[in-house]
C-alpha cells in the first residue's frame, strides 16, 4: 500500500485540488480514497483499465462531493504544500500531461469546454447543457468524443 501511495499520491492530490482549489479539502479527498483502496481493494477492476486513472476519477468524484457540500466561506490565502516527488514517477507523469494539452489543443473547441466544465468545474451533464444552451444528448455526446481522444493520445 506505501509503494502506491507513494506513486498515485500526487496524482490524486493534483486531480482534488484541481476541482476543490483548497489544500486541506484536498487532502481530505486524497486520505479518503487511499482508505477505500485499502477498506475495498476488489472494487478495481484491472479489466477495465489501470490504477493510475480509476484512482483520478475516485478523487475527482470525491472532490466533487465534497464540492457540493461545502458552504460558501471567504476566502484564504492559498497555502503551499511541498511534495516530494519520484523524479521516474515526475518524468512519466510530466510526459502524460504533455500529451494530454497536446490533446486539449487539438480538441474542437465545443468539445474541450464541455470536458472542462464537467471534470474541472465539476458540473453535472444537465447544468452544462442549461449554462451552454446545447441539447443534454449534444453535451453527452461531446464530452463522450473528448474523453476517446484524451484515452488515444495517452495509449500512444
Amino acid at each position: 500500500m506505501a509503494e502506491l501511495y507513494d506513486r498515485y499520491a500526487a496524482l490524486v492530490y493534483s486531480v482534488a485540488l484541481r476541482v476543490l482549489a483548497d489544500t486541506g479539502a484536498a487532502e481530505d479527498v486524497l486520505q479518503e480514497v487511499f482508505m477505500q483502496l485499502w477498506r475495498h481493494p476488489a472494487s478495481f477492476d484491472a479489466r477495465r483499465g489501470s490504477l493510475g486513472p480509476w484512482l483520478a476519477v475516485i478523487a475527482r468524484h470525491r472532490a466533487i462531493d465534497a464540492l457540493r457540500k461545502r458552504r460558501p466561506q471567504t476566502d484564504l490565502e492559498d497555502v503551499v504544500i511541498a511534495i516530494e516527488a519520484d523524479l521516474e514517477g515526475a518524468a512519466e507523469g510530466s510526459r502524460a500531461v504533455e500529451k494530454v494539452r497536446a490533446s486539449l489543443h487539438d480538441m474542437p473547441d465545443k468539445q474541450r469546454i464541455a470536458l472542462e466544465m464537467a471534470f474541472f468545474a465539476g458540473m453535472t451533464h444537465t447544468e452544462i447543457a442549461a449554462e451552454t444552451g446545447e441539447p443534454l444528448g449534444t453535451v453527452k455526446t461531446r464530452i463522450r468524443a473528448a474523453l476517446l481522444a484524451l484515452r488515444r493520445a495517452l495509449n500512444t
